[in-house]
């Protein structure tokens, strides 16, 4: 599949936006690779709840090319609002798409950082037939398959971004949904991350099921209550 093969309203799409595009896709598509998969996580800096992953293949149809480049983007750069549009219009358009996590309690048994390759290999096991693997930043040395790790990937890589999108969606999701049974830590609003509030809950009511306890707040929380 080669770059002049696709309409020119698409490649006229890709050309006016800053980032992400198809570009990484495309030229492994034309080595023959056919089954590329982008993968990313969100929530790996938060302090409570799961890391969350997303996998996405990009199907090669120029109308649903066309459909993705029109909403995804980075998902940081995205609001609430229209990263949900954006989920939507990826499990519409995708070829495949997959979302895994692993747990507060699997972060603080294995470190955040295996903890959020095993939610990466999650994400990545409902997809069939992958073949080669674009990574935001990191390498996953658990699969053999060829892989390349992008700096600021969601940033580059359409596929990479889309993957941004339903892992964070996905985790927002599971954050907003705990918010009333443990009211006191605002977790629709700071979704786990060290927001003031979130600090401030943290040192009146102590930490929570959900809290990453082997995290440096929690620990030091520990300690303070330990010495008061």
């Amino acid at each position: 599949m080669t770059v002049a093969m696709y309409p020119y309203r698409v490649m006229e799409r890709m050309a006016r936006a800053a980032a992400p595009n198809i570009s990484y896709e495309i030229q492994l598509w034309d080595a023959g690779y056919r089954c590329v998969a982008g993968v990313d996580e969100a929530g790996r800096g938060a302090w409570a709840g799961s890391v969350y992953a997303g996998a996405v293949v990009l199907s090669d149809d120029s109308h649903s090319l066309e459909d993705l480049l029109g909403c995804v983007d980075d998902s940081k750069k995205l609001t609430p609002s229209a990263r949900e549009r954006a989920f939507g219009v990826i499990l519409a358009h995708a070829r495949y798409a997959g979302i895994g996590a692993a747990s507060n309690e699997e972060i603080d048994r294995l470190g955040i950082a295996p903890a959020t390759r095993l939610a990466w290999r999650r994400a990545l096991d409902g997809l069939r037939g992958v073949d080669y693997l674009l990574l935001d930043a990191f390498r996953l040395p658990e699969s053999d398959l060829p892989q390349l790790a992008l700096v600021h990937g969601d940033a580059q890589s359409l596929s990479i971004a889309a993957a941004s999108i339903l892992a964070k969606v996905a985790r927002d999701r599971q954050m907003c949904s705990t918010a009333t049974a443990l009211p006191h830590y605002g977790f629709e609003r700071n979704k786990g991350y060290g927001t003031p509030h979130h600090r401030h809950a943290l040192r009146l009511h102590g930490p929570c099921a959900l809290h990453r306890r082997s995290f440096a707040p929690m620990r030091q929380e520990k300690r303070q209550r330990s010495e008061e």
